[in-house]
């Protein structure tokens, strides 16, 4: 088996590893492909559709996180069919969750011109804020479900589990087992999963106070009066 694939992307030709992914050879060439639930450090999952390609002589869009780079293949990353999916995709997710603290997402937004309007009878998520732990809260309301939140969690990083989904469709949600506090669960408040979210629906316990106006000396305050109480336990 040849160690290399040459496939033309865009027009231009690229030479990628074997194995390599659409996403990859095409980053590999500095041609810049959207993504959102595609993340480095976990398991490509293709849950976004955000990646799609046109392939010449493919029926459907490709999702380029997972789909192999191939000799001779012929990649359109721009292409009309390509761009109009992408802007629905971000429309359907701007009518549905916060996207407000998604400075990534809200940049495609404006490069697909896509309209935050477009369905305006849409049902929003708009679950309550959890504050259940010193650390960080879970803002369910700016959650994509993209998922990486519960791979680090899993096998990509952590062998912590305790961050899942559950539900099935439009009422797929993440939480815990059993919907415990985050205290109560094998979470062990390592931060990975606050560093993949792409919404900050998982954001620094002290981010969020200080946003909600706490001085750094009442959030002292508050630290010292939690870890009291937590001792007389």
């Amino acid at each position: 088996m040849a160690d290399t694939v040459s496939l033309t992307i865009d027009g231009q030709t690229v030479t990628a590893p074997t194995g390599s992914t659409i996403l990859q050879a095409a980053a590999a060439a500095g041609i810049a492909v959207p993504t959102i639930c595609y993340h480095e450090a976990c398991t490509a999952n293709a849950l976004c559709r955000l990646c799609v390609v046109e392939v010449k002589g493919a029926r459907l869009l490709q999702p380029s996180c997972v789909a192999a780079a191939a000799d001779g293949m012929e990649v359109q990353t721009r292409s009309e069919r390509v761009e109009r999916s992408r802007r629905t995709i971000l429309e359907m997710l701007n009518s549905a969750v916060d996207l407000s603290e998604a400075p990534a997402i809200q940049a495609q937004m404006a490069d697909y011109a896509a309209d935050p309007a477009r369905f305006p009878e849409a049902e929003r998520r708009e679950p309550p804020l959890l504050d259940d732990n010193p650390m960080y809260v879970r803002d369910y309301a700016k959650c994509v479900l993209c998922w990486r939140c519960v791979q680090v969690c899993a096998e990509d990083a952590q062998y912590t589990f305790a961050l899942n989904f559950d539900g099935r469709g439009y009422h797929t949600q993440i939480g815990t087992f059993f919907d415990l506090p985050m205290p109560e669960t094998s979470c062990v408040f390592c931060g990975q999963c606050v560093g993949v979210c792409p919404t900050n629906a998982l954001k620094p316990r002290r981010e969020w106070l200080l946003q909600e106006g706490k001085t750094p000396d009442e959030i002292m305050e508050m630290s010292r009066g939690e870890r009291r109480k937590s001792r007389r336990r």
